[in-house]
């Protein structure tokens, strides 16, 4: 190859360089323009505007159902696999009843009320009948919220109380309780963490690995 030859094929190379150069430094260009647009936006935007363009889609597929008389909801529901479903709804229920666990006893014991007074039913026609019966009685006052002798409660009232009592009870016998401590017992953990591993380890493994711990303790493992 002759020199003229080899300058053509370095000047080739070089404008090869510089229009790829050229290019990358155009497409960084679009990418800061791009970046700077996204940051002035709402910070949800993205998330708002895949959801609007999600109900557009179900608000289209819907109409599309009823035109040819199908049940929309049903439809949908013929492709959604059983454990999303599951998941779908569970996470409904914790949004309906949030439980943050433990907080302090006044919460506690609004969220027991909550839950109580959320599985009654009032009966319209009691109700009524108690405010002919009482009248003005059956209204709060200032000086006492109950007058003593008033207010008998129904059979199925008592009933009722009752059987929500029991069921207090039966499921207060099935919470966890923490273990007493045993003074005795070998002590071959570091922390609580490590002594729950270490039983699980021992419920599904200690016949097989009861031998080989005496070996160690004893000092004869091979």
């Amino acid at each position: 190859m002759s020199a003229t030859e080899k300058r053509a094929e370095r000047m080739k190379k070089l404008k090869e360089l510089h229009l790829k150069r050229n290019e990358a430094r155009k497409l960084n260009h679009q990418e800061v323009v791009e970046e700077d647009r996204r940051k002035k936006l709402p910070t949800n935007f993205e998330t708002k505007k895949d959801w609007a363009e999600y109900q557009l889609e179900q608000d289209q597929k819907r109409k599309e159902a009823e035109e040819s008389g199908q049940n929309f909801d049903r439809l949908k529901l013929l492709h959604v696999q059983a454990d999303e479903a599951e998941r779908t709804h569970n996470i409904k229920q914790r949004k309906k009843n949030p439980d943050q666990g433990f907080s302090d006893y006044e919460a506690a014991t609004k969220r027991q009320y909550d839950r109580l007074t959320k599985s009654l039913k009032v009966d319209k026609s009691e109700v009524d009948r108690q405010k002919e019966q009482l009248g003005e009685d059956f209204y709060a006052h200032p000086s006492s919220s109950l007058i003593h002798g008033s207010h008998k409660p129904t059979t199925d009232a008592v009933d009722r109380m009752a059987a929500d009592i029991d069921k207090q009870i039966e499921k207060r016998k099935k919470y966890s309780r923490r273990r007493a401590y045993n003074d005795d017992a070998d002590i071959d953990y570091i922390n609580e963490r490590n002594a729950k591993f270490n039983k699980k380890l021992d419920r599904f493994y200690g016949e097989y690995t009861a031998e080989i711990k005496q070996n160690l303790e004893r000092g004869t493992a091979v």
